[in-house]
């Protein structure tokens, strides 16, 4: 399929893609035809773009995206892509904890700030 259908079925925008084959997330082949330089995106585009989309809302930045794009494709070892994966929940893990101190810091503070505001 042409980049126009890949946008209008995954919802981003022509931009969006061509950013994301950019940094390798996205794959494309030369079109059919020899005589334009239009290129081709396979149809399971559509379900990576729904992943790259969501783990992006999540949070996840693009290095974090090529590295996994790499430990899922047939790029490493089982062995290797486990461990780069396993990295990369740690490292999310890690965020997680930092946002809920983080959290917990405000509430506190909020609860004080509502506390003496009453007094």
């Amino acid at each position: 399929m042409r980049i126009g259908e890949l946008a209008e079925r995954s919802g981003l925008s022509r931009d969006t893609i061509r950013f994301y084959e950019r940094n390798g997330l996205v794959r494309s082949v030369p079109g059919s035809s020899a005589t334009n330089n239009y290129r081709d995106y396979p149809e399971d585009n559509l379900v990576w773009l729904r992943f790259i989309t969501g783990a992006r809302e999540a949070g996840l930045s693009i290095a974090d995206l090529r590295d996994i794009t790499a430990a899922i494709s047939c790029d490493m070892d089982r062995t290797e892509a486990r461990q780069v994966l396993a990295a990369k929940i740690d490292e999310l893990k890690a965020r997680a904890d930092e946002i809920r101190r983080a959290i917990d810091f405000l509430e506190r503070a909020r609860d004080q700030t509502a506390g003496s505001a009453e007094g």
